[in-house]
């Protein structure tokens, strides 16, 4: 299940993002303090073009899924997400919310979203998360070189349409 994200959330999510393997998985690496939390949050939660939703496993919030390039008339956005992997771990429930929440994803953007196209990036030496997505039928479609804490890492561009996810 998503569900949009409350002000209850944000220590959580913040959290969840600061984990030291979602931070190397990401494409900004640094620990976000509470100011640069809150900043993001504001331009987030008042910006159309993007919704983040938290994703709840088994009714425990356990995950944060971003859409940007949304707005009237869009018919493709980038996704991203991130999930709470202490707790999921600990439990046991790792791999099945990420399913889930890669499913509670793409049903999400060609419903209630509307959109053709869902694109996302992934780092090239994160082959998890690259077969994952396959998995769910993205292919991979482009790659660009980008500079991530001063070191060269190829970047992998993805993308599903609503074709090929049904």
């Amino acid at each position: 299940m998503l569900r949009h994200v409350g002000e209850h959330d944000l220590e959580t999510i913040r959290r969840w993002r600061n984990h030291p393997r979602v931070r190397a998985a990401s494409l900004t690496t640094h620990e976000i303090g509470p100011d640069e939390h809150a900043r993001w949050w504001a331009g987030v939660s008042g910006d159309p073009s993007r919704e983040v939703l938290v994703y709840e496993h088994g009714g425990t919030p356990s995950g944060v899924v971003t859409f940007t390039g949304l707005g009237p008339g869009a018919t493709s956005a980038v996704w991203g997400f991130y999930l709470d992997l202490d707790g999921l771990e600990s439990s046991g429930e790792l791999l099945r919310a990420w399913i889930g929440l890669e499913r509670a994803a793409i049903e999400h953007a060609f419903g209630p979203l509307g959109l053709a196209t869902l694109r996302g990036e992934v780092l090239e030496d994160n082959e998890s998360v690259r077969r994952l997505h396959r998995r769910f039928g993205f292919a991979e479609v482009g790659s660009d070189p980008r500079a991530i804490d001063g070191v060269d890492r190829n970047v992998i561009t993805i993308q599903l349409t609503r074709e090929a996810s049904a």
